[in-house]
């Protein structure tokens, strides 16, 4: 394993020094679609990277607002394969990807700008988000895994975005959505070769116990204890009521802080891009409070979240 550099950052252990939990954004995607944007594509938010890059900073903005801690950018779906078959090349692709991260940067600093945003509040984080292989696929295969690609295959496709992604100025990379312990290793690698950087990761679960592809979520986040640039583990985009449960499994078997955020529950259909069946947003603030007492420690909402559900978790987590 590469030595790893002195400079090497925790915005993650830094800012939980200070205050727990740290509290995540909500969904990007379908909070873009409540906006009006049509996200019917392969592209997924990264569509609107080309298109209507405005109504991504204003939802990073209102999360904000809202009380998150960290914005997470619309990169999850953006990857030079998916922007090839759009006849964008790579040097448009790598601006988009850093495009992506300015856009949070950019609201973060506005934010901050205005004094009566920061009484009692550290300065937000954001977190460059890299989904996985399935993400590219546009087919659901997150939910899956099991691509048939080995370590090295899946090094060699993330590797390019990571790349760039770091050097665009984030505090830190979110690979999130990860199905299976394979990848997550691939990731934890390529992450060696910008030893300055730190990210968290965040598996796609199943149930309450086994990621999507089936391994044991309690020996995957054993497994990534070997690489010190991973400053967080566990789990997002997850029926809600596996959390406790999975948080359970993963306590004991890493030092590393645990985070949970979870879609608001439902059923997705790959094929038509739509969440269907109810959404269990109007607890969500209170199954937060479980999720924490279970010890999660960076704490949010995937999809069909919004930033009144983030506002509600703040209100608990750091009443005025």
């Amino acid at each position: 394993m590469p030595t790893h550099s002195s400079t090497r950052s925790n915005p993650v252990a830094e800012f939980l020094a200070q205050q727990s939990p740290l509290i995540l954004d909500g969904a990007l995607g379908t909070e873009l679609e409540r906006r009006g944007a049509d996200l019917k594509d392969p592209l997924w938010t990264a569509k609107l990277l080309l298109e209507q890059p405005g109504l991504i900073r204003a939802v990073h903005l209102d999360y904000f607002a809202a009380g998150a801690d960290v914005a997470t950018t619309a990169s999850y779906q953006a990857t030079f394969e998916g922007f090839a078959r759009r006849g964008i090349g790579f040097v448009r692709a790598a601006a988009l990807l850093c495009a992506s991260v300015e856009s949070a940067v950019s609201a973060r600093d506005e934010f901050w700008a205005v004094d009566t945003n920061r009484p009692g509040r550290l300065r937000p984080l954001v977190a460059a988000s890299v989904g996985p292989y399935g993400a590219m696929l546009a087919d659901g295969s997150e939910y899956r895994g099991d691509y048939g690609l080995g370590v090295d295959a899946l090094m060699n496709f993330h590797r390019p975005r990571i790349r760039e992604l770091a050097t665009a100025g984030p505090d830190l990379l979110a690979f999130e959505t990860i199905p299976s312990l394979d990848e997550a290793v691939a990731l934890a690698r390529v992450l060696e070769e910008t030893p300055a950087m730190s990210a968290w990761i965040a598996f796609s679960c199943k149930n309450g116990t086994h990621t999507c592809e089936g391994q044991r979520v309690a020996d995957c986040v054993a497994a990534l204890e070997a690489f010190p640039q991973i400053v967080s583990v566990g789990v997002n985009c997850t029926a809600p009521e596996h959390v406790p449960s999975l948080l359970q499994q993963m306590r004991g078997r890493t030092d590393k802080p645990l985070l949970a955020y979870p879609n608001a529950g439902g059923r997705y259909d790959a094929a038509a891009r739509r969440w269907s069946g109810a959404s269990g947003t109007a607890g969500f603030a209170a199954a937060a409070r479980v999720w924490h007492a279970a010890g999660a420690e960076l704490i949010g909402g995937c999809c069909r979240t919004a930033p009144a559900d983030i506002h509600a978790i703040r209100a608990w987590a750091r009443p005025r």
